[in-house]
């Protein structure tokens, strides 16, 4: 009993020193905790920026209790990135990645998903390549703003940019689109270092992706590349040389090869119609021996303008040639909208002299089309030659120019001066209206280029008596001549300016 007694004792005692001490502690199942809560606006759902371009978020964060250590984790991809309270990333690949933040305490967590996208700074823009004073190519651009927004030009070179290890040829003499890619022709200075290339850079980093240098062929300096939007396996497309003489290239292939088609000289003047959808376009070309134009049809002919339909240049002489004593002035693509090109045939003005007599005409730039009423191809002249003028021609092969369906009129430079030409008038393009001058009195205008909906053309020039950045590029209404942008020292002397599409 005694035994009893004692444990029954020591039952009451332990009993008793328990419930003391779960007095004390009353509170610790009921302590609230301290939840998290990402402050709404202090990280976004969705974020987008430039490759190269650095992303900066700095996340708010409350606690509904007391202030409890944090840690945060920043997830990429599905991979940790970092731990750190602020997201620091610079975004040196494209693509889009699911990404989350992670904020805990002792307590618990809270998650906040959101989407990165890492986009190209040179989607779609106006694009320049220029050269400076040693002739060393420069790429400009400037990515076209959505609306509401404003834009300019980056201030650095998008060559040497990305492309820091690699040695650019001089003397850059054209820049096109294709394939995804823009492809530039450089003339080089005939040493061994420095010799002519065609460089293809990646449309959306401007990253070099392949150089061909062209060694074998001592007279190639390329002048003008006749490459559509769009190419094809196995199509050869014409390099224009200084020389007049051509030489055709293998965009697919990477080969540049002595011509099997184009074997003759040729003016230093080229239109490519290219509908971009890498069939049906048109390549021409003035043969300065036969003096008619040559053409090249979805990589078929050439064809030359004559009397007689898909005439071969043996049959293209004397009468039978539809400019039978002619020298080409200029012939220049005639830019359409997309709703005029949905129901109007393509079609280039073509400016001839014949002795003093300049005279005009607009083609179809197919040169023949199909009647099916008659059942007959016919000459598409557009009501033929017509007398233009007298006297000296204001431009040559080499002038810029650029011409328009909508106003009917031609645009060409003439030192810092652009020239309006109403091609559908009477009025003689000798007497063409100064339409707007730019720059100073020294200024030299070297290319145009055109909105897609012809309200807004662009001009580039550049100052001769300048130097570094001589470079200018100014938009101007096309219909009034009112000056709406100046982009002034962006660029060296300009050599071709495009509007690079997405």
């Amino acid at each position: 009993m005694k035994h009893i007694s004692i444990h029954i004792l020591l039952a009451v005692l332990l009993s008793m020193t328990l419930a003391s001490c779960f007095s004390d502690e009353t509170t610790y199942p009921d302590r609230p905790l301290s939840e998290i809560t990402i402050v709404e606006g202090s990280v976004k759902s969705v974020y987008n920026i430039d490759k190269n371009q650095t992303l900066t978020i700095t996340p708010q964060c409350i606690q509904s209790n007391t202030e409890k250590p944090l840690t945060y984790t920043w997830e990429i991809d599905q991979k940790v990135y970092s731990n750190e309270p602020v997201l620091t990333y610079v975004g040196n690949e494209l693509g889009s990645w699911q990404c989350r933040l992670i904020v805990e305490n002792e307590d618990g967590k809270t998650f906040f998903p959101f989407l990165l996208n890492v986009n190209s700074p040179y989607e779609e823009g106006i694009t320049i390549l220029s050269a400076d004073a040693e002739g060393r190519p420069m790429l400009s651009f400037m990515q076209t703003p959505e609306e509401g927004g404003s834009a300019s030009f980056y201030d650095h070179d998008c060559l040497s940019m990305n492309n820091s290890d690699t040695h650019f040829s001089s003397n850059p003499a054209d820049i096109v689109q294709s394939g995804g890619r823009l492809i530039i022709a450089c003339q080089g200075a005939e040493t061994a270092d420095d010799a002519p290339a065609i460089y293809y850079l990646n449309e959306k980093t401007m990253v070099v992706e392949n150089i061909l240098t062209v060694k074998e062929y001592p007279d190639f300096k390329p002048v003008m590349l006749g490459i559509p939007s769009m190419d094809a396996v196995g199509v050869a497309y014409p390099i224009l040389c200084e020389n007049g003489r051509v030489y055709e290239f293998s965009t697919t292939e990477g080969a540049i090869v002595s011509p099997s088609k184009l074997k003759y000289t040729y003016a230093q003047n080229m239109i490519v119609r290219d509908p971009g959808t890498g069939y049906n376009y048109e390549i021409l070309m003035w043969d300065t021996e036969a003096n008619t134009i040559s053409m090249l049809y979805n990589g078929y002919g050439p064809y030359y303008c004559s009397k007689i339909y898909h005439a071969t240049r043996e049959n293209c002489k004397g009468a039978d040639n539809y400019f039978n004593g002619k020298q080409l002035a200029k012939m220049t693509y005639i830019r359409m909208t997309d709703e005029q090109a949905r129901t109007t045939d393509t079609q280039m003005l073509v400016v001839a002299t014949m002795g003093a007599i300049i005279q005009k005409v607009t083609l179809s730039t197919a040169l023949w089309l199909y009647n099916y009423d008659t059942a007959e191809s016919y000459l598409a002249d557009n009501g033929g030659v017509k007398t233009a003028g007298v006297g000296a021609c204001p431009i040559s092969p080499t002038t810029p120019t650029i011409a328009n369906m909508t106003y009917y009129s031609m645009f060409y430079a003439a030192g810092n001066k652009v020239m309006r030409w109403n091609f559908t008038t009477s009025q003689f393009i000798t007497a063409s209206d100064v339409f707007l001058t730019v720059g100073s009195d020294n200024a030299v205008i070297t290319g145009f280029e055109m909105s897609a909906d012809h309200t807004k053309t662009y001009v580039t020039f550049y100052e001769p008596q300048q130097s570094g950045k001589n470079g200018s590029l100014w938009v101007f209404d096309t219909d009034s001549g009112a000056v709406l942008e100046k982009y002034d020292n962006i660029c060296y002397r300009p050599v071709k300016i495009i509007y690079k599409k997405k």
